[in-house]
């Protein structure tokens, strides 16, 4: 018999100080993905909107059963590079993370990945459980029998996790395949949820909801009452005969920080596909009698998930495929605007000049422009520092930039002295011992300069991730020499 899953996903800002909603949500025919985003400063929310984006095409895809779980993990780890990557490029990123569970569903299996505190529960038949494991330091603290169940869901350092999202490469998620049984109704939800109600009372309005749609709705409505603290998100999918009359869903849902970004694109450009796909939603509503969809709890339009004939199915699936073309070009805009951050120096007409994004093309498609032409000639400057600049130079910064036009300055300085002696300029050593001084001899002057400071975010303990907003440390530079710092 072949399954299909019926799903719903809800999204909510809770009644927290947060100004922002950090979750994300997608949920489609084959796949299921909460993120819970954390870090300072507009961070969260941009993470966990790349791993949906980064994940959502797996929707499309034909995967086996022998290959499903490893699919997931090459996602993810994928997924985690582009945070690393998005980081490195901004440093207002710097220390973002988030948790991630992802269910793909191939046959009648389902795939898990999970890494984090948010949580994903089974209910079948007369049974309910907890299907994935905190990464959390007090479930540490449970399983090592030092603090009981019932103690740790009140216990202060509950939100401090241990393994998560952060771009680094232990970042390894917990997997499993699993089968699946007609009548399951799979719940997956963040700590919004799941740190304000109890297990029991989830169990109680995943038992009495008929439908996914009520029962996700129910979970937001009793978290509220809870006085949630946190952003609340929940996806609850049921799985069902692919052919019976319970029909399953087929349009996907996006909610939270992945949905906002995306509709705040759609507002940009009225055209585009996502909006497109929005537009004729509500039409194929209207035409199943159903009326306008109604908004999720970020204003997003859900798709409302009836019946239809063959004609209507061939317009959800459609509409499926243009979503997941909206969501990762959420990623695509997203990289665009982080090139706008970027500055690099480099050769312009002869000249050293800084250039603001970065030294590539995409098609016809240039990422970057001229900021700032200096009278620095490149023809001035030592032969291996003339082919770093000719292949451009990285900088963290404007700030940054311009303190390496002002080292590639002493050197063409430098180099104009030691030319007037007829000795070239690449035989005089170059060291960085000490600041730069007047030379006392036309071939040994030293050429040093300061080099700027990195940062590094803030850890913790080993494996332990600390809680939004912690300060970032400082880490200086050690010694190199001024090509060596010039070109870093």
């Amino acid at each position: 018999m072949a399954i299909a899953l019926r799903y719903a996903a809800r999204s909510d800002l809770g009644l927290g100080p947060k100004a922002r909603n950090e979750d994300s949500g997608y949920a489609g025919p084959n796949l299921l993905v909460l993120a819970d985003g954390m870090g300072g400063h507009a961070a969260g929310d941009v993470a966990s909107s790349m791993i949906v984006g980064e994940l959502a095409p797996l929707d499309d895809e034909d995967v086996g059963a022998d290959q499903a779980v490893a699919v997931l993990e090459r996602a993810l780890h994928e997924a985690n590079r582009r945070l690393t990557a998005a980081m490195r490029e901004n440093a207002d990123l710097a220390g973002m993370g988030s948790t991630t569970i992802a269910m793909l569903r191939t046959g009648t299996k389902i795939a898990m990945a999970h890494i984090g505190d948010s949580r994903a529960f089974l209910l079948r038949g007369d049974g309910f459980s907890q299907i994935t494991k905190d990464h959390s330091f007090v479930q540490q603290l449970v399983d090592e029998g030092r603090l009981s169940p019932e103690d740790a869901s009140t216990h202060p350092q509950r939100s401090v996790v241990t393994r998560v999202m952060t771009g680094q490469p232990d970042d390894e998620p917990d997997t499993s395949l699993r089968e699946t049984r007609l009548g399951d109704r799979f719940l997956l939800c963040s700590d919004g949820l799941s740190d304000f109600v109890g297990a029991d009372v989830i169990e109680e309005i995943l038992r009495e909801a008929p439908t996914p749609e009520a029962a996700a709705d129910r979970c937001i409505e009793v978290a509220l009452k809870a006085s949630t603290r946190d952003n609340v998100t929940v996806i609850v999918a049921d799985v069902v005969d692919a052919d019976g009359d319970d029909l399953p869903s087929t349009a996907p849902q996006v909610v939270g920080a992945a949905a906002k970004r995306l509709r705040t694109r759609t507002r940009a450009i009225p055209t585009s596909p996502a909006e497109k796909a929005a537009a004729l939603t509500r039409e194929a509503a209207a035409a199943r009698g159903g009326g306008e969809p109604a908004p999720d709890a970020d204003g997003v339009e859900i798709a409302e998930n009836g019946t239809g004939g063959r004609g209507a199915r061939i317009v959800r699936r459609t509409l499926g495929g243009l979503v997941v073309l909206a969501v990762l070009g959420i990623g695509a805009y997203a990289a665009w605007a982080w090139t706008k951050t970027q500055y690099y120096v480099a050769a312009d007409d002869g000249r050293v000049a800084i250039y603001r994004g970065v030294a590539q093309d995409v098609g016809p498609l240039r990422l970057s422009s001229v900021d700032d032409v200096t009278s620095v000639l490149v023809a001035d400057l030592p032969t291996d520092l003339q082919g770093s600049v000719e292949r451009s130079i990285v900088a963290d910064d404007l700030t940054d930039a311009r303190f390496k036009v002002e080292m590639l300055r002493a050197e063409a300085v430098r180099c104009r002295v030691v030319a007037s002696t007829g000795t070239p300029c690449g035989s005089v050593p170059v060291t960085a011992t000490s600041p730069a001084t007047p030379s006392t001899s036309p071939t040994t002057a030293p050429t040093t300069l300061p080099t700027t400071p990195a940062t590094t975010p803030a850890t913790t303990s080993p494996g332990a991730t600390t809680a939004p907003g912690s300060p970032a440390s400082t880490r200086p530079v050690g010694p190199t020499s001024t090509a060596a710092a010039v070109a870093r």
